[in-house]
């Protein structure tokens, strides 16, 4: 048995070379992502041309591009951008030329030219197909009022002022206002049906209930509707809503009654449901739609062993790209025309990254300290008896989403590095039923800590896992479980990885964004309310700020300056704290980032400085070496107090 040589950071984390590939609705364009002088921007090709003939659109020279979409005429690509990552959005457009040869750079505008303003994409009309619809905060930073945006001209008309509280508008299939969802004081949503002035309530739900509209049924009068509410409703289903009378009609749930329905694929053109989805260790698909079945077990048996997924397709449906991938496998993107039955490739997101040196992810499932199991994966370093490992403990972030299996940068970079990694769905993980998720009310820092403690000691009980060598390492909320970690469980691990987490969930709630002023009752009840004795007590209980005289293992902080969800002063508190203490820590903070870093220069100075810090605490190998931009950023980074 030997082990994987080390894979260079920059096949991990460089820029790909290609990425993001779109068609455009019309089927005469394919756009992706490709950097230009160094930054993310978007490029443009016709559908049989090569990849070296595409030419740039964008011309961005400060921020990555990260995502895009096309207008239904397929005359624009359109694509939202902060600065310097403070989520404050605008939308810009920019028109492909017609001749893909021509190398003058086309006009990119900015649609919706506000400052300090966030601007939301709530949908795109079917009809008018040079309109947007998009919620602007100017007149009230909590609250968006509803525009039609004119992609061509940038021209805005204002459809409904928003002083009711409302969260989300939602239009039929033929462009018609005709729901809206209301978020009530108590934490309770009221889904409203849109007459002339008025709004009438026709189903609401509770703050711990989840209900949302996924498409409008093709007779007007009902929508296909997700919901879990009913005090013994546990996993969410797919039903149809009657607007008018509020008949619900069952559709589907899990056939294996073991997971939340995960989402439907319906068809653009006619609406038909072509497929349901369900996240279970795997992805498990019902086909509705038998041509696309057919298709897809034909790609299946040419592609076998991928996960396969439609990543976008044309208008008529002749012409899709299909995103193919597994854990091994950082993916390819291939484009079939459906008239010929041609598939070809046309990418390989990373070519330079061997599948024969990437570790596999196991789905594993334990107990923690009150019998609840805890579904997760765990990736054993390629080539290593999987016996007294060093292990790396990844708590995703949210904390209300949840792990999948499939191909994991970082999973995979730790464990070329010699590190056993483990990602687990705590409970308040969603996805497995309201009652797991409602499982980690107010008990941040407790119960949600054992679900990762107690899988730290189920991998040193299978003699997996080193108990002496053991880190934690997320972002956000798995920032926050990495610091809880090393205060509340100092015995555990030998270092902590800290990515804008908060330290004080006193300090976070009191510094929300005012667009975030929907989510506040529903964080008081899942997090602890702060305006009562009661729920302060507890929230400081949970902060790792007032424990930090208990860690004891080295600890990196790190941090985005302009982050609007964690702000700097949640890392600056701690430490403060940590130093006046003489704690052992490294502090990184990048002045042009937010909540997660998208700069790559960055993110491989964070990634370069995590690699050492964990060698030199857990053992594991690392890249000594870095480019002179990258090390030039991870001094500029490094603002350790002195």
């Amino acid at each position: 048995m030997k082990q994987a040589p080390l894979i260079d950071r920059e096949i991990f984390f460089g820029d790909p070379e290609i990425s993001g590939a779109k068609i455009s609705p019309n089927g005469k364009w394919i756009s992706f992502i490709k950097p230009l002088n160094g930054i993310r921007n978007i490029w443009v090709k016709k559908w049989n041309q090569s990849f070296a003939k595409a030419v740039p659109l964008t011309a961005d020279e400060i921020r990555p591009i990260t995502s895009y979409f096309w207008s239904r005429d397929s005359k624009s690509i359109l694509y939202v951008q902060d600065k310097a990552g403070d989520e404050n959005f605008k939308v810009y457009a920019v028109q492909p030329k017609r001749n893909a040869s021509d190398k003058n750079m086309p006009e990119s505008k900015s649609l919706t030219n506000f400052e300090h303003i966030r601007v939301n994409i709530y949908g795109v009309a079917s009809n008018k197909k040079n309109v947007i619809f998009i919620g602007i905060n100017d007149r009230d930073a909590a609250w968006h009022d509803l525009y039609a945006l004119n992609i061509s001209n940038g021209k805005l008309k204002l459809i409904r002022k928003n002083t009711t509280r409302i969260v989300q508008w939602i239009f039929d299939r033929e462009d018609q206002l005709r729901l809206a969802v209301r978020s009530n004081p108590d934490g309770s949503s009221d889904f409203l049906r849109i007459e002339k002035s008025k709004f009438i309530p026709i189903y609401t739900c509770g703050v711990l209930d989840t209900a949302y509209v996924d498409n409008f049924h093709e007779d007007g009068r009902r929508v296909y509707f997700i919901t879990n509410k009913g005090e013994d409703t546990d996993l969410s289903r797919l039903i149809l809503l009657d607007i008018y009378n509020a008949n619900e009609e069952n559709v589907e749930a899990d056939p294996e009654k073991k997971v939340d329905f995960g989402s439907a694929h319906f068809s653009d053109r006619d609406n038909r449901l072509i497929a349901t989805y369900y996240t279970d260790d795997k992805t498990r698909i019902y086909w509705r739609d038998q041509e696309f079945k057919r298709m897809f077990e034909q790609l299946q048996s040419q592609l076998p062993g991928k996960e396969l997924a439609i990543t976008s397709i044309t208008e008529d449906e002749s012409k899709c790209l299909i995103h193919v991938s597994s854990d091994v496998d950082c993916g390819s993107v291939y484009a079939l025309d459906r008239n010929s039955n041609k598939l070809k490739l046309q990418y390989r997101l990373r070519p330079l990254l061997n599948s024969k040196f990437l570790s596999e992810m196991h789905p594993v499932r334990y107990a923690s300290s009150d019998g609840l199991e805890i579904p997760a994966y765990l990736s054993l370093p390629k080539g290593v008896k999987p016996k007294k490992l060093p292990l790396v403990v990844h708590p995703h972030g949210g904390p209300w989403v949840r792990d999948y299996w499939g191909y994991h940068s970082l999973a995979q970079f730790l464990s070329n590095r010699g590190y056993a990694v483990l990602q687990m769905n705590y409970r308040g993980s969603t996805g497995f039923g309201k009652r797991f998720l409602d499982a980690g009310n107010k008990e941040w820092g407790s119960k949600m800590q054992d679900d990762i403690t107690w899988g730290v000691k189920y991998l040193v009980d299978q003699g997996i896992v080193d108990s002496k060598r053991v880190a934690i390492m997320g972002g956000s909320y798995g920032g926050y479980a990495s610091l809880a970690g090393a205060a509340f469980t100092p015995d555990v691990y030998a270092c902590a990885i800290s990515k804008v987490g908060p330290s004080s969930l006193l300090t976070l709630l009191a510094s929300i964004p005012p667009y975030w002023e929907a989510g506040r009752t529903m964080f008081h009840v899942r997090m602890g309310d702060p305006t009562t004795p009661e729920g302060k007590e507890l929230m400081i209980q949970k902060s790792p700020l007032y424990a930090a005289d208990k860690i004891r293992c080295p600890l990196m902080i790190v941090q985005g300056a302009n982050d609007p969800r964690v702000k700097k002063a949640e890392s600056d508190q701690i430490v403060d704290v940590l130093h006046r203490a003489g704690k052992p820590f490294m502090y990184l903070c990048a002045e042009d980032e937010g909540h997660g870093f998208i700069h790559p220069e960055n993110n491989m100075a964070f990634l370069a400085a995590a690699e050492a810090f964990l060698a030199k605490y857990l053992g594991g190998r690392f890249q000594e070496s870095m480019p002179d931009g990258v090390r030039t950023r991870l001094n500029k980074m490094d603002v350790t107090p002195k």
